[in-house]
């Protein structure tokens, strides 16, 4: 039925009035506190994604070290 998402609908002014409502109910304070922990949450994501935690990763890095 649809072939649009919602963030193809919205254009400029939704997403300013968007942005309003988020700055009144969390206040000028808050936000960078939630965008500092969104960004953190994507990073360790991504890192687990990519196996960066992946302990048979690190012990390929590790090869050089004498045992």
């Amino acid at each position: 039925m649809f072939d649009t998402t919602i963030l193809a609908m919205l254009g400029g002014p939704e997403i300013a009035i968007i942005l309003v409502i988020v700055l009144l109910l969390f206040g000028g304070r808050k936000i960078p506190e939630l965008m500092r922990g969104l960004g953190k949450g994507i990073k360790e994501f991504k890192d687990g994604k990519d196996g960066a935690d992946d302990p048979v990763e690190q012990n390929r890095s590790n090869t050089n070290k004498p045992v």
